[in-house]
């Protein structure tokens, strides 16, 4: 599903250069859940953006289902990143004024269901992470686990093959973080989504199929 083949990522010139990834090679299989880890500034998330599309690589190629993404236009992406991914963050990055379910919707606007349509499948995302009873309850309602099962139902929204993960248990207790992990796994394993997980948490490794790490924007 995915393949990343001597991609390195440069930001600034000369003396000032600094080198983020040299020559990262990776393939990342239909069904995997795999974790990138490292220390702060391996360059995991730098990699997991250009994974995603939301970085353009310096050089090197990223195939996501056989399509490049490496060097397209900037006014591509957008529709790259809407075809193939779902993006779950650490910070949950929910709007605060919406309630869950219209949080869900927004996903889903994107892609063109609205209205009925769009209402039955976000009460049915949130029912696949437990949440069907807080589908009218706003963020500030939430508990934080509860705040990244919506993150994740919006992030299946579109029905994305790859679902891009950056810390998502970090703030998390031990048995809210498990819980989610539940989650990403059987969405890799029973639904055959590629999942990608930059993290920290020593307490989820026994979730991935395959741990990568990274230093000095490299993988060891």
């Amino acid at each position: 599903m995915i393949r990343v083949r001597n991609v390195s990522k440069t930001y600034g010139i000369g003396g000032a250069a600094v080198h983020a990834l040299e020559e990262v090679n990776l393939d990342v299989a239909q069904g995997e859940l795999l974790m990138l880890m490292g220390p702060s500034g391996s360059g995991k998330t730098t990699l997991l953006s250009i994974i995603g599309a939301i970085l353009q690589a310096s050089s090197g190629s990223m195939l996501i289902d056989g399509q490049e993404v490496v060097g397209v236009k900037e006014s591509r992406l957008p529709a790259i990143r809407l075809k193939y991914f779902g993006f779950i963050f650490q910070s949950f990055n929910l709007f605060p004024a919406l309630t869950v379910q219209e949080n869900v919707e927004v996903a889903l606007d994107l892609k063109g269901v609205r209205g009925a349509a769009a209402r039955e499948r976000s009460a049915q995302l949130l029912g696949d992470v437990g949440l069907e009873k807080k589908k009218k309850s706003h963020p500030a309602d939430l508990s934080g686990g509860q705040k990244q099962r919506v993150a994740i139902a919006r992030a299946l929204a579109g029905d994305p093959p790859v679902i891009l993960a950056d810390e998502p248990t970090a703030a998390l207790d031990g048995t809210t973080g498990r819980a989610l992990m539940d989650i990403l796994r059987r969405l890799a394993h029973e639904r055959q989504r590629t999942v990608v997980m930059v993290t920290h948490d020593s307490r989820v490794l026994e979730y991935a199929d395959r741990i990568v790490h990274m230093e000095d924007g490299r993988i060891r």
